[in-house]
């Protein structure tokens, strides 16, 4: 026995795609598999409460709006499509978005908007402005918001722009 521990956290950063009825179903299933076949046990497997990426969505927004500041991301414009064909291939560097050159200020104002809902779903994402040229195509200006209007199990209509 390592004597390790283990934090219960899930990603719920999509809130189409998750609910309770899962999150429940996996609880029970990593007690079974660590207790005795089902028996009651005294305490949870893991160590603290269980933990939700949503219990971090005010830091996750305060630290894209710092990126923005910093001029180390922007909001882009691009549809998937364009989004695709600009980031080049395997054998390929990808270009610019034209919205790469963004000033802070617009930025900031654009997913505050984001942020507030006046922004429709598609219309724009955060994207962190890294190295569209790198051999590394995750490098390649990745989207880390965007837009999702639905009702999230843990946070129901606090947000309605999600990390990716």
């Amino acid at each position: 026995d390592s004597k390790g521990r283990t934090h219960m956290r899930f990603d719920d950063t999509n809130p189409v795609k998750e609910d309770m009825e899962y999150v429940n179903s996996i609880l029970e299933d990593v007690r079974w598999l660590v207790g005795d076949g089902g028996a009651e046990q005294e305490a949870d497997p893991w160590d603290g409460p269980v933990r939700y990426s949503s219990d971090y969505f005010d830091l996750f927004y305060e630290a894209a709006v710092y990126l923005i500041q910093q001029g180390k991301a922007y909001v882009d414009s691009l549809t998937p499509e364009e989004m695709r064909e600009y980031r080049g291939t395997l054998t390929q560097p990808g270009r610019d978005s034209p919205d790469r050159l963004r000033s802070i200020e617009e930025n900031l104002e654009l997913f505050t908007a984001m942020k507030n809902g006046e922004v429709d779903e598609g219309k724009y994402v955060l994207r962190a402005k890294i190295d569209m040229k790198s051999s590394n195509m995750n490098l390649r200006d990745p989207t880390i918001y965007r837009v999702r209007r639905a009702t999230h199990q843990m946070t129901a209509d606090k947000w309605c722009i999600y990390p990716m």
